[in-house]
């Protein structure tokens, strides 16, 4: 997600009065800085990136033009220091010399184009051989598109999986949707803005009532949330996409009742060899179907006789 300077990230905007940061410049110790960077607008970025941006010996970025356009409208100098590209087509070949300046006792800062690094971009391997090879490596946390989405998408947070990037063939974009359907937990997933109704065409298929959110350009200043099942947002999405950045959550799946047929062959496994009580609360949280329907299944058996144990109803 690029960084974009608006009107309201400088001092001045709308007669406000601007307030001097305290931006440090102390030594930092030996070792990689994950430094997260604004997701739209650039007064999201925290003080202690700043300082580490400001002190660190050498830094590297995904996108050196947007590093240094993020460090000029704040007002961190250069310097003289190198800004190392680093990203998905030269890893290879750039690694080396952060590992080489960090093993000499320097500090280096690492920054994406926009947001945490490491999630979804390319700094695993530079963290994880740093680490190998004994260095330290520090998070410095701040703005992140996946924990934007989860937190204005309107859907359960208490468990979720950060799906990463669809793919780009359909047939493999089923298989992935496919596989989606079966974690019960909401899903977070990144976009191309232009492939985002296919994907929710692809979504409809198998589950066109799964309650979804479209989350486009968080944190800037055209921010939309769209929230309904994915047929109903299929539908609202023009055949050449949208525009900006997105952000797609899915809901966990709807948890399928078990029919009563289902419902009573699970009772009939367990009475024999467990109280009524415990038998309905176990079979009533697996079928999905509410206790009292459950207990009042149970009963219906218990009178017609279809137990061959009433010792196990008691």
């Amino acid at each position: 997600m690029q960084d974009q300077q608006h009107p309201g990230d400088r001092p001045d905007a709308g007669g406000a009065r601007a307030i001097p940061a305290s931006v440090l410049a102390e030594r930092l110790d030996p070792g990689l800085y994950l430094v997260s960077t604004p997701i739209g607008r650039a007064r999201d970025i925290t003080l202690r990136a700043l300082d580490v941006l400001n002190a660190a010996e050498l830094l590297a970025a995904e996108d050196t033009r947007t590093l240094r356009h993020l460090m000029a409208i704040h007002g961190i100098p250069l310097r003289g220091r190198q800004i190392l590209s680093y990203h998905d087509h030269n890893a290879e070949r750039a690694r080396p010399a952060i590992l080489a300046a960090i093993s000499a006792g320097q500090s280096v800062a690492y920054c994406s184009d926009a947001g945490t690094p490491l999630v979804a971009d390319p700094g695993f391997r530079l963290a994880r051989d740093i680490a190998a090879a004994g260095g330290r490596v520090h998070a410095v946390p701040g703005a992140s598109a996946l924990l934007a989405a989860l937190a204005v998408a309107g859907q359960p947070t208490d468990r979720f999986l950060f799906a990463g990037f669809a793919p780009s063939q359909r047939s493999a974009r089923r298989r992935w949707l496919s596989e989606l359907a079966g974690i019960d937990a909401t899903a977070v997933i990144f976009e191309s803005p232009r492939r985002v109704k296919e994907l929710l065409k692809d979504l409809c298929e198998t589950d066109g009532e799964r309650d979804i959110s479209i989350c486009r350009e968080l944190t800037k200043k055209f921010e939309e949330v769209m929230r309904g099942p994915a047929r109903v947002l299929a539908e609202r999405i023009p055949a050449e996409g949208l525009r900006g950045e997105v952000v797609v959550v899915l809901g966990p799946p709807a948890v399928a009742l078990a029919d009563d047929a289902a419902v009573q062959e699970a009772l009939r496994t367990r009475l024999g060899r467990m109280t009524m009580r415990d038998a309905v609360a176990e079979v009533a949280e697996q079928t999905g179907r509410p206790r009292k329907e459950v207990y009042r299944m149970a009963l219906a058996m218990q009178e017609d006789g279809t137990d061959a144990d009433d010792h196990a109803l008691a």
